[in-house]
């Protein structure tokens, strides 16, 4: 299964317990709201029976509604239910507010007999479900009726009102599980769309090197040849195009080599080596090099035997990047240094310039694929940004470190540390 499903599975995974997660808190806050809502009706229902407790006005008329006691008022019977059902409902409403109340209800007063004296105005219907508070009146009510007088209070889909008192938990969470949602899509999507640009572009770049490798054969055979034949006055210039043509068959082969080796497709085959041949080898080259393109070049080895695990050639060529550009990104009076020696069972290349220095919050930058220092608008070396993120590859391949030390206007120094060999690796 490819990287992209398991990344996609864990997501929908996370996405699906998160969800869970806050299923199951929602439970809990609504069996919280129901404890609460609980708590809410027992104060209510100690407050109307305390106001429905002695004789008042609207305990009389309620009083002479279940009674039907004509002589009190010039209304009819019917009348006076009527008022009575509508100032019962106010008297509710008030109480239950006053409570922390507020949803739909509605009531009955009746006896213990099933006798039904008054119903609220307004009544659900008969097949809904009704989360029901029954409790008895006492006192003035219960002594002039001559019976028990019950009062039910009927509320309906009381996890829709719970829900609303838990907004203020449930809609944000939701805010936030959409929002997490669509930036992870989104992140993905941008993820994989400019994965596939950059590949697409790679692929491009890896086809234009490899066209380009035939005519720089082509240009080394004729060097070679006019090397052999040519006069000798000319074997200088002949020298130079021979140096400048293997400087871009090695920029050829980086880009090659740091495309394989981004895709894990490389031959990387680490070996046993005496590295110190290789770097005698680069510091003589360097050396001609020097008395061509007039620079300073000091070479200095403190270790007789760099014995590493490496793969030899692509070190060589990281080691000859660093080198390359110690000389490009020097001024007038250039000097280039490469020091080697060992420190805490490593073997560290050290190489120097009197450049123009990198900023300090360019340092981090450097090493990432096609990243070129500027002034302005336009650089002042010319190059593809691929060499420190070359270098970088192929040191971390041999399980080593790049670091970097400079000063604007100074000069700048890398340091590559790999492993030295001891025979038991």
């Amino acid at each position: 299964m490819s990287v992209k499903r398991w990344y996609i599975i864990v997501f929908i995974i996370s996405v699906i317990g998160l969800a869970f997660i806050q299923y199951q808190y929602l439970r809990v806050g609504l069996n919280l709201a129901k404890v609460q809502f609980n708590q809410k009706i027992a104060l209510a229902i100690a407050d109307i029976r305390e106001g429905l407790a002695d004789r008042n006005d609207l305990s009389f008329l309620v009083g002479t509604a279940i009674t039907k006691e004509k002589q009190f008022f010039n209304l009819s019977i019917d009348s006076v239910q009527d008022a009575s059902r509508f100032f019962l409902n106010d008297f509710l409403n008030e109480k239950l507010t006053v409570n922390g109340i507020n949803t739909e209800y509605s009531y009955v007063l009746k006896g213990r007999d099933t006798i039904t004296y008054l119903r609220a105005p307004f009544s659900f219907e008969e097949d809904d479900v009704l989360l029901k508070y029954p409790f008895e009146l006492t006192g003035y009510l219960e002594d002039r009726v001559g019976k028990d007088v019950i009062l039910e209070l009927q509320f309906k889909d009381l996890n829709q009102y719970f829900l609303f008192q838990l907004n203020g938990l449930t809609i944000p969470s939701l805010i936030f599980l959409v929002a997490i949602i669509f930036v992870v899509v989104w992140v993905l999507r941008s993820l994989y769309w400019q994965r596939n640009v950059i590949t697409t572009t790679n692929e491009f770049i890896n086809n234009l090197t490899h066209e380009l490798k035939t005519p720089v054969f082509s240009i080394g055979v004729a060097t070679r040849i006019l090397e052999e034949k040519g006069e000798e006055k000319n074997k200088e210039v002949i020298g130079i195009i021979r140096t400048q043509v293997d400087r871009l068959k090695l920029q050829i082969d980086k880009v090659l080599e740091l495309a394989t080796l981004e895709k894990g497709k490389a031959l990387f085959r680490r070996k046993k080596i005496d590295f110190r041949p290789n770097l005698d080898r680069l510091a003589n080259n360097y050396q001609e090099l020097s008395q061509i393109q007039h620079f300073r070049f000091h070479y200095k080895n403190d270790v007789e035997s760099c014995m590493l695990n490496c793969e030899p050639d692509l070190l060589e060529n990281a080691i000859n990047t660093l080198l390359d550009n110690a000389v490009k990104y020097s001024n007038g009076n250039a000097k280039v240094v490469l020091e080697v020696h060992s420190e805490k069972k490593m073997l560290v290349v050290e190489v120097s310039d009197n450049g123009i220095g990198i900023a300090p919050e360019e340092q981090q930058k450097i090493f990432e694929k096609y990243y070129r220092i500027s002034e302005g608008d336009r650089h002042e070396v010319k190059g593809f940004g691929i060499g420190l993120s070359y270098v970088k590859e192929v040191v971390q391949l041999n399980k080593g470190n790049v670091s970097l030390v400079s000063t604007p206007g100074e000069g700048s120094s890398f340091t590559v540390r790999i492993p030295l060999y001891y025979g038991k690796q």
